[in-house]
């Protein structure tokens, strides 16, 4: 399957044709459990992995892939839980499947036990992966017990340059992240959620050297710089507002 097979409609965000869809639209759900510190973050961690985890796959549904606990972010401590779906209409099926799980409906019956509420608030982000970003792997070929992850979010101040900013990523960006040592896992946009229009990817590092020392080469990189100017005298410029966090996943993650 060919994943540049795309047309750019609704405003310049990239969109699979109908066909290269039906085969290959993939949708993330990133969820965000913004926590106090306390007696929130083991509550939330026993619910995830004795409660949501096991319920899906008993129920052989989506469950998340990724659980990751903040190291830096705007708001912490904040655990940061990513699904993968294949279609919109699954990830309601799931939603409506686990609603209706004993063990699940107990897990937050428990959770949501005692004085003090579970967590501060939950903010949900739904995105599209883009037609060039690679599938979320099952696991690493290898274990690194400081792998960080690193989650930005490019926004852009049109729809016009978030089309230029996902072209420049799938041409010659890319190739500069990976002899740079920066190898993404998924590259999205905002479908539901805020700060949009805006470019989502999801980053590994074996760890916080190895992410200080891949950022370096690739700002060094002599063609990073003449792309970059190319970008900017042809469309402006594309990305307004970086955010950039920083985590590592639980212990109990499904991908780790």
């Amino acid at each position: 399957m060919n994943r540049r097979n795309f047309v750019y409609t609704m405003g310049g965000i990239p969109v699979m044709s109908s066909l290269a869809a039906a085969q290959a639209a993939r949708f993330y759900l990133l969820r965000q459990y913004l926590l106090q510190n306390g007696d929130q973050v083991p509550r939330l961690a026993a619910f995830l992995k004795d409660g949501l985890l096991p319920a899906a796959r008993r129920l052989e549904v989506p469950g998340p892939r990724l659980v990751l606990e903040s190291l830096v972010a705007a708001h912490m401590p904040q655990v940061l839980t990513i699904t993968p779906f294949a279609s919109v209409e699954e990830m309601l099926a799931t939603r409506q499947k686990l609603a209706g799980d004993d063990g699940y409906r107990n897990a937050l019956s428990t959770l949501e036990a005692g004085a003090e509420p579970p967590y501060e608030e939950v903010m949900d982000r739904v995105v599209e992966a883009a037609p060039y970003s690679p599938e979320l792997p099952a696991s690493f070929p290898e274990a690194k017990p400081n792998r960080v992850f690193e989650l930005r979010l490019y926004h852009s101040p049109t729809e016009r340059q978030l089309k230029a900013l996902h072209e420049r990523f799938a041409g010659p960006e890319i190739k500069i992240f990976h002899r740079s040592g920066v190898h993404p896992l998924l590259y999205s946009s905002t479908l539901i959620g805020p700060h949009q229009p805006n470019l989502v990817y999801l980053t590994p590092f074996d760890d916080l050297a190895a992410r200080e020392k891949a950022w370096a080469a690739f700002g060094a990189d002599p063609e990073w710089a003449k792309v970059r100017k190319e970008s900017t005298d042809k469309h402006g410029q594309i990305s307004a507002v970086i955010q950039i966090s920083l985590y590592r996943a639980a212990a109990y993650s499904p991908l780790r």
